[in-house]
């Protein structure tokens, strides 16, 4: 049986940067997928929390599994938009996505990039010129734990989207656990102390 925590440890994150999954995490999850900008709703809070994060000057970024593309569910084109309509609300509470890594692939298409596997979380390494040990990242489904171990992230969990129904079928010691964003970086936030440089 997994046992949850909710706190962090205190000052341990050297690099300000957190890494988000999307659908589930920031907006509404649906089994029917996310199909067009008016579809797209963000959890309550979630937004606010982001824009809180860049405020306090860490860089996040968004990695996101997006077979729908794949699919034929949606194009590339309404992709875009729904990020846009995304940037432009967080806009207007003053916080910024510094990036946003997609893998547009079926799972049948067994590709590098799909979470759990770690080439997105690659490409950010790249993008920044960064250490990633030990950055968080947070999401709602098994994907995104497992993608955390595999890269050596700092998994957190929300019980948004599906985390309810991830954390009753992983088995994860000491697993960081939060309601949903909003309270993951409120309390994340809370555990930073300042540098004495």
């Amino acid at each position: 049986m997994t046992e949850v925590k909710n706190s962090f440890p205190l000052g341990c994150y050297r690099e300000k940067i957190v890494i988000l999954d999307r659908d589930g995490t920031i907006n509404e999850d649906s089994d029917d997928y996310i199909k067009s900008k008016d579809e797209w709703q963000p959890i309550p809070g979630s937004l606010e929390a982001i824009s809180t994060l860049s405020q306090t000057g860490f860089k996040i970024y968004i990695v996101t599994n997006q077979s729908g593309l794949a699919r034929g569910y949606y194009s590339l084109e309404t992709l875009n938009e729904i990020h846009q309509k995304m940037m432009r609300l967080l806009a207007a509470l003053n916080g910024e996505i510094h990036g946003i890594f997609v893998c547009p692939h079926h799972p049948d298409d067994h590709c590098l990039c799909r979470k759990p596997k770690t080439a997105l979380i690659e490409q950010i390494a790249q993008a920044t010129q960064k250490d990633l040990s030990g950055v968080l990242f947070v999401g709602d489904s098994s994907a995104d734990i497992e993608v955390a171990h595999n890269y050596g992230l700092t998994p957190a969990l929300v019980l948004t989207g599906k985390g309810e129904r991830t954390l009753k079928k992983i088995n994860q010691p000491n697993l960081l656990c939060f309601n949903n964003l909003h309270h993951c970086i409120e309390a994340f936030l809370s555990s930073q102390k300042p540098s004495d440089n």
